[in-house]
C-alpha cells in the first residue's frame, strides 16, 4: 500500500496550479446555428405570453369559431340554395384567413408594446442574433396559425366540413393559411414600424374587412357584379380560398394555388427588407 509524503501533495498542488485552465471559444451569435437556436427561444417567449393573455386566447380560439357558426346559420342555407354548393367549404377557409389576418395585428401590437417598454432595446444590447427577434416573431405567428386552424377545422367538421383527397391534400390545405398568415405577417409588421398603434389597426382593418366580404369564399365569384368579378376572384383571400376548397372538396387547385404562393412570397419580398430595417431602428433607437 503506498503512501504520498506531504512534499509529494505540495509538489502535485504546485504543479496543477501551473497548468492553464480549459478555455471555451465563445459562439459567435452572427453564426446560423446561434440564429436558429435563439430564433426558437423567441419563439416559445412570444408562445408562452400570448397563453397567458386571455384576449389573445379569445382572438385565436374563441373568435374564428364563432364566426364560423355565425355564418353558417345566418347565410349557409341561403348561399347553398342559390349557388347548389355546400357553403362550408367557403367558410371554413375564409375563416381561417381572417383568423390569420387579425392574429397578425395583435402581434404587431406587441411589438409596439415591446418597443415602448424598451424590450427590443435590451434585446439589442445583449449578444442575440439581429435577426432572431423577427424571425422568431414569424415562427411565433406560424404557430399560431396552425392552431387556430386546427380548431377551426375541428369546428367545422362538427358542421359537416368533409376532406375527400386524403390526407395529403388535407394536409396541403392547412399550409395555405400559414404560407399566407407569414406573408401578411410581413407587411403587418413593416407597417407597424412606420404607424402609430391606432393607425395600424385601423389601415389593416380596412383591408381586412374588404378582403373578408369581397372574396369567393363569403358567396361565389359570379354573384358579385360583373365590373367587380376579376378583382375578387384574384386577390388574395379569393385565391387561397379557391386552392383550399379545390383541395378539400372540388374546384380547380393548380391555378389558385400559384396565385396564392405569388401572392404570399410577393409580400414577403417587397415588405421584408422595410420590416427588417424598421424592426432594427426600433431595437437601436426606440423610435
Amino acid at each position: 500500500m503506498s503512501t504520498t509524503t506531504t512534499a509529494e501533495v505540495a509538489e502535485q498542488d504546485s504543479w496543477a496550479g501551473h497548468q492553464p485552465l480549459p478555455t471555451v471559444k465563445p459562439r459567435s451569435e452572427r453564426t446560423l446555428a446561434i440564429w436558429v437556436e435563439q430564433s426558437f427561444i423567441q419563439c416559445k417567449r412570444l408562445l408562452i405570453g400570448w397563453m397567458r393573455d386571455p384576449s389573445t386566447t379569445i382572438q385565436t380560439l374563441v373568435f374564428p369559431a364563432a364566426t364560423l357558426i355565425m355564418f353558417r346559420i345566418v347565410l349557409g342555407d341561403s348561399i347553398e340554395q342559390a349557388t347548389g354548393m355546400p357553403a362550408i367549404y367557403g367558410f371554413v377557409p375564409m375563416v381561417m384567413l381572417v383568423a390569420a389576418m387579425s392574429g397578425s395585428i395583435v402581434s404587431a401590437l406587441g411589438f409596439k408594446a415591446e418597443k415602448a417598454t424598451g424590450l427590443l432595446g435590451r434585446f439589442y444590447t445583449m449578444p442575440i442574433h439581429r435577426a432572431a427577434g423577427l424571425t422568431g416573431r414569424l415562427l411565433a405567428e406560424a404557430v399560431r396559425v396552425l392552431i387556430t386552424s386546427l380548431f377551426v377545422l375541428a369546428v367545422g367538421l362538427a358542421l359537416g366540413f368533409r376532406f375527400w383527397y386524403g390526407p395529403a391534400a388535407s394536409i396541403a390545405m392547412l399550409a395555405i393559411p400559414i404560407l399566407f398568415a407569414i406573408g401578411f405577417a410581413v407587411l403587418v409588421t413593416a407597417l407597424a414600424t412606420l404607424t402609430e398603434g391606432v393607425m395600424l389597426v385601423a389601415v389593416v382593418g380596412i383591408v381586412q374587412t374588404l378582403l373578408m366580404f369581397f372574396n369567393s369564399g363569403f358567396v361565389p365569384v359570379f354573384a358579385y357584379p360583373v365590373w367587380l368579378q376579376k378583382t375578387v376572384e384574384n386577390q388574395p383571400m379569393s385565391t387561397a380560398i379557391d386552392a383550399m376548397r379545390g383541395l378539400s372538396y372540388d374546384g380547380p387547385i393548380a391555378t389558385p394555388l400559384w396565385k396564392t404562393v405569388a401572392w404570399s412570397v410577393g409580400m414577403i419580398v417587397v415588405f421584408a427588407y422595410p420590416a427588417v430595417r424598421g424592426y432594427r431602428r426600433a431595437a437601436e433607437t426606440g423610435a
